[in-house]
């Protein structure tokens, strides 16, 4: 569910980046306006229809009959699937995964895995017991996997559902040299800012665009007595979001492809501009929930939760993270679009960003039926069923709009499809697993020092750049 991890691992087509950095500022602002008007529409994450429906009106622009993939008979087939997802997530994908049962007679087994992923399934390699497919979160580590020899091409069929329902940057993120090895089922909007919907009306605060604005936004509701920030500090990938979007949206695209890649050293005094912007929010003690002591030993479901529990007097007014985020409001009593509410992470520099996230299936094990079962999870078919069960966001462009559960949802998922190629993959993704994906080590590590002590500016960009050196192979 996070986005967590290799360089130059990611071919996405970077051409025309003006055309798309205008049309990725039309879909934020688009987003703005139509968040802003979000209300009363209730969450139904708790509901389970099983599959897609009969004919809704989808986002491609074509109507969705129930079945829109051909599978093969697979009567005796057993295969596993490892993920790092827990709870409600992991449960709602076993929905699909029972769907695929349901079509094919495959016999599907869910294998949790740790993170970071790619060591986790390097231990299952080794001992011989490779998973046949597994969801992996970066783009670095399908790069990874794939010069382990590990990862398996994928088959025309699965190919040919990608073609059908992505667009070309979807797929490109999960091809290496040329060949398709992963097929993203499931993206996160991660430049969104969730809010105590009462919390702010109570503290007569509004809604920020800016930087600026978030600031004001924050002083008003610390006036009023409530916190204003949760932040998940012991998830270290949740302090690279924040970083990611203060970073793209004040130093730009190019800047960001070029840190994403090493290209630039995290010396460079962009990085000083943006972790010290993020200081204006990490310095304030009283701002964070718990302090910086709190934050570091709360983990990301629970800054969700905490948010939104204790009526009009929670432990924080407001909690950044991706759309994702639904899936922990659901576990409490508020309201997806009524009490709980949403907006565009704020303009820093001259536009508001536009950071992604997602996770891919990839074949470990090659065989008729693991090639299948990517190709129901490239299909609107697998997607449309989760996208029902709420918390859940799908590049897939022909999953019907009226799939997502709530006006929310359905808002956050038309912008992402609507973005085209106009986003940027989270960065920490696209780095080495050791530099962007595992916890207590490189950049997660680094930020939650930074978290812990944002005045050390200078310090924390040395120990990024020395960790990213090593990572990455390209010393300083």
């Amino acid at each position: 569910m996070h986005s967590t991890s290799t360089s130059s691992t990611i071919r996405t087509h970077r051409t025309g980046r003006a055309a798309r950095a205008a049309a990725a500022a039309v879909a934020a602002g688009a987003l703005a306006l139509s968040l802003a008007a979000c209300g009363g529409s209730g969450d139904d994450n708790k509901k389970s229809d099983g599959g897609p429906s009969g004919s809704d009106s989808g986002t491609g622009g074509g109507a969705q009959t129930g079945t829109t993939v051909s599978l093969p008979k697979l009567d005796g087939t057993t295969l596993e699937v490892a993920a790092v997802w827990t709870g409600a997530e992991q449960a709602n994908f076993k929905k699909v995964l029972a769907e695929f049962t349901r079509r094919t007679g495959a016999k599907v087994t869910f294998v949790p895995a740790q993170d970071p992923i790619i060591n986790f399934l390097g231990s299952k390699i080794a001992g011989g017991q490779p998973p046949d497919v597994a969801l992996l979160p970066q783009p670095g580590a399908i790069k990874q996997a794939v010069d382990k020899k590990w990862a398996k091409p994928l088959g025309p069929e699965a190919r040919a559902q990608l073609a059908k329902n992505y667009s070309r940057g979807w797929q490109d993120i999960g091809t290496v040299d040329g060949k398709q090895y992963g097929a993203y089922y499931k993206a996160a909007n991660k430049s969104l800012i969730w809010y105590n919907a009462k919390v702010l009306e109570n503290a007569g605060a509004s809604v920020p665009k800016t930087w600026k604005d978030l600031l004001a936004t924050a002083r008003t509701v610390y006036d009023s007595g409530v916190t204003p920030f949760s932040v998940g500090g012991a998830d270290g990938w949740t302090l690279t979001d924040w970083f990611e979007n203060v970073y793209l949206s004040q130093a730009g695209p190019d800047k960001y492809d070029q840190l994403a890649q090493h290209k630039i050293k995290w010396t460079d005094p962009s990085v000083k501009q943006a972790l010290t912007t993020l200081a204006q929010i990490w310095s304030k003690k009283e701002y964070l929930a718990g302090g910086p002591d709190g934050a570091l030993q709360t983990e990301f479901p629970a800054s969700v939760t905490q948010t939104f529990t204790g009526g009009d007097q929670p432990k924080a007014g407001m909690v950044y993270e991706g759309d994702f985020a639904q899936v922990n409001i659901a576990e409490t009593k508020a309201k997806v679009g009524t009490d709980a509410k949403v907006f565009p992470f704020p303009a820093v520099g001259a536009s508001a960003p536009v950071v992604s996230g997602g996770d891919a299936a990839v074949i470990f094990k090659d065989s008729k039926a693991a090639q299948a079962l990517v190709t129901f999870l490239a299909s609107s078919d697998a997607a449309t069923i989760q996208a029902k069960l709420g918390g859940y966001l799908s590049p897939n462009k022909n999953v019907p709009e009226s799939a997502y559960p709530n006006e929310v949802q359905r808002t956050i998922a038309k912008a992402l499809v609507a973005s085209g190629d106009d986003f940027r993959f989270d960065m920490s993704d696209q780095a080495p697993q050791a530099f962007g994906g595992t916890p207590g080590k490189g950049e997660w590590k680094d930020l939650q020092d930074f978290l812990q002590n944002p005045s050390d500016v200078a310090g924390t960009q040395a120990k990024l750049e020395k960790d990213a050196a090593a990572a990455y192979g390209n010393g300083s």
